[in-house]
């Protein structure tokens, strides 16, 4: 992936300086810089720091920068343009009007835009994806098994292992539409959803589908990959059915 370009205007605070330094997880950094861009620290159009310049900053490795700059970018407040670097696209009516749709998508709803998507997705990433971006898939996968007892961060990082096969397509308006649909997960009902189906037992399950996936899409086996997909989905359909039933 790409690094970020230079610092934004030198008028407004550095991120580190306002918000304070050492942040080494990938959440808490993530959460310090969409306050940052949230609050006004950097605004629409600013160009953000280095992937290196902000490692250094938050005391942590560039990989974990590339995984908070995923989070951002999947969560629509930042854009990456090759060769420039990565710029604050936060404005406060499209995200209205993003988060108008969100709030009327139940998870049931989601979950057939899934359907209808990502099957034709993995196989684009069987296709197309490079060999950095299998390891990238990869290490958001190791992350992702590390999350049993933590839902929260199984969503997030769940989340970024889909949107990383989306990414991996080539396909800018498939990449486009699973953010949408990706956005739908940070709503109040999928919230009370994953309370009610994700037990450790649960997400061991699903961690269990996601690695068979991540392995069909290493060997290139697309109809592997194409039919772990549509099993994965269709558990999360039956466990939706069966926790709006309760």
């Amino acid at each position: 992936m790409d690094s970020t370009g230079a610092d934004a205007k030198e008028t407004r605070p550095a991120a580190g300086a306002r918000l304070g330094e050492g942040g080494r997880h990938v959440g808490q950094i993530t959460a310090q810089l969409r306050e940052a861009i949230r609050s006004g620290i950097y605004v629409n159009g600013d160009r953000l720091p280095a992937e290196r310049d902000l490692a250094e900053r938050f005391d942590t490795a560039r990989s974990t920068i590339r995984k908070v700059l995923f989070n951002l970018e999947s969560e629509g407040l930042i854009e990456r343009r090759v060769g420039s670097g990565t710029f604050v696209k936060y404005d406060d009516l499209s995200v209205g009007a993003a988060h108008d749709i969100v709030s009327r998508v139940s998870p049931l709803e989601l979950i057939e835009a899934r359907l209808a998507v990502e099957p034709h997705m993995t196989r684009l990433a069987v296709l197309h994806a490079t060999a950095n971006e299998i390891k990238m898939l990869g290490s958001i996968l190791d992350d992702l098994e590390q999350c049993r007892n933590d839902k929260d961060a199984f969503s997030r990082h769940d989340s970024m292992f889909h949107e990383w096969l989306a990414r991996s397509s080539r396909n800018p308006l498939l990449l486009h539409l699973y953010q949408q649909i990706n956005a739908v997960r940070g709503h109040d009902q999928w919230d009370a959803m994953k309370i009610k189906i994700l037990s450790p037992e649960e997400i061991d399950e699903y961690n269990r589908q996601h690695r068979a996936l991540f392995e069909a899409v290493r060997r290139r086996d697309i109809a592997a990959a194409v039919k772990q997909i549509n099993d994965h989905l269709e558990k999360a359909r039956r466990d939706l059915m069966g926790a709006a039933a309760v």
